[in-house]
């Protein structure tokens, strides 16, 4: 049976686009080691992210923040720290989060991951609907995550999604304040996330 192509609207790729087609896990594995551009994979389909015409320095610095200020503890404690280039598979999907952590787990596969306790998605303009909508669903029905972070990059403001039990909590911080992120027992300032890129009002 064909598989059935995503929802355009969750994911902002024409059905026409040449490079949007179907393979399997282990078809598009193979393939994207030797790609030119990153593609991320989706329901059985495989679509690129070459349109996208590589991120903006506040979206890259932002990121960085967040990986830099997590690494020490993240080092000391044996997590596995990744920035943008580490795919996560889930169920059938294949994606590339902005950072993931991933604590307390065997590597499941050299080139991704399966089971991260903590996600961040720097927003963008291309990607906004993706990581509030199609991410969010699939990223908290992982159930070893344990912190979901939208991190908005041209005003400081970050949503944190937190587990608790069976239900999700948001909480948004702006301006100042902290993000919490328990599988490495510290919490994140937003001083620490906007450093170079937005200074406090």
């Amino acid at each position: 049976m064909t598989p059935k192509p995503p929802p355009a609207r969750l994911y902002h790729v024409p059905m026409t686009d040449p490079a949007f087609q179907a393979m399997s896990v282990e078809e598009y594995l193979r393939s994207e080691e030797t790609s030119p551009y990153k593609r991320e994979y989706v329901g059985g389909f495989v679509y690129s992210l070459h349109g996208q015409a590589g991120v903006s320095q506040p979206h890259s610095l932002i990121s960085m923040n967040i990986a830099g200020t997590l690494f020490p503890q993240a080092r000391r404690q044996g997590c596995r720290l990744h920035l943008a280039d580490m795919r996560l598979h889930v169920n059938s999907t294949i994606v590339y989060p902005d950072v993931m952590l991933v604590c307390g787990q065997d590597i499941p596969h050299p080139l991704y991951e399966t089971a991260p306790c903590l996600l961040v998605e720097v927003l963008s303009p291309s990607t906004a609907a993706n990581d509030r909508v199609g991410k969010y669903a699939m990223y908290t029905g992982l159930p070893g995550l344990q912190t979901y972070l939208i991190v908005e990059q041209t005003q400081r403001r970050v949503y944190e999604y937190q587990r608790a039990g069976d239900e999700w909590r948001l909480r948004e911080v702006a301006g100042a304040g902290e993000v919490g992120v328990p599988c490495l027992d510290l919490s994140l300032s937003l001083d620490d996330v906007y450093a170079g890129v937005l200074e406090p009002q």
